[in-house]
């Protein structure tokens, strides 16, 4: 079976190494160690975590949409005109841009720093508040 080092694995989750060890560390996913020493996690393990991480956990509240694509990130800029708006969201290595109405983004009330999470279905991206 396929297993992969703590540093290959936050790159796959779009976390810092530093995130994935607090994971493994506080028993979200398990690891063990090689030959060598190093903490490794079973790709089985890894794939069930990355599934979990992606529906929100168990500590999120349940979104229902039908945009199975969700890339959960940071708003690093709106750009906000009379009527439409501009949205990016870094989502680990991911840069998305939405274009929405102003009115959107401020019932959502999105500002620079916030969580949010970028949905994408065919060629649109959403934005839900996270």
């Amino acid at each position: 079976m396929q297993s992969y080092t703590i540093g290959q694995a936050a790159q796959l989750l779009g976390v810092s190494p530093d995130t994935a060890r607090r994971w493994a560390d506080a028993g979200r996913v398990a690891t063990h160690r090689d030959e060598s020493g190093r903490r490794l996690i079973d790709g089985r393990d890894l794939a069930a975590f990355s599934v979990q991480l992606a529906q929100g956990g168990d500590d999120e509240e349940t979104s229902y949409t039908s945009a199975r694509n969700a890339f959960p990130g940071i708003v690093t800029a709106i750009k906000l005109g009379d009527v439409a708006a501009q949205v990016e969201i870094q989502a680990g290595p991911h840069r998305l841009v939405s274009l929405l109405t102003r009115e959107a983004v401020e019932e959502l009330g999105l500002e620079v720093g916030m969580r949010a999470t970028a949905r994408v279905k065919s060629t649109n991206v959403h934005i839900d508040r996270t």
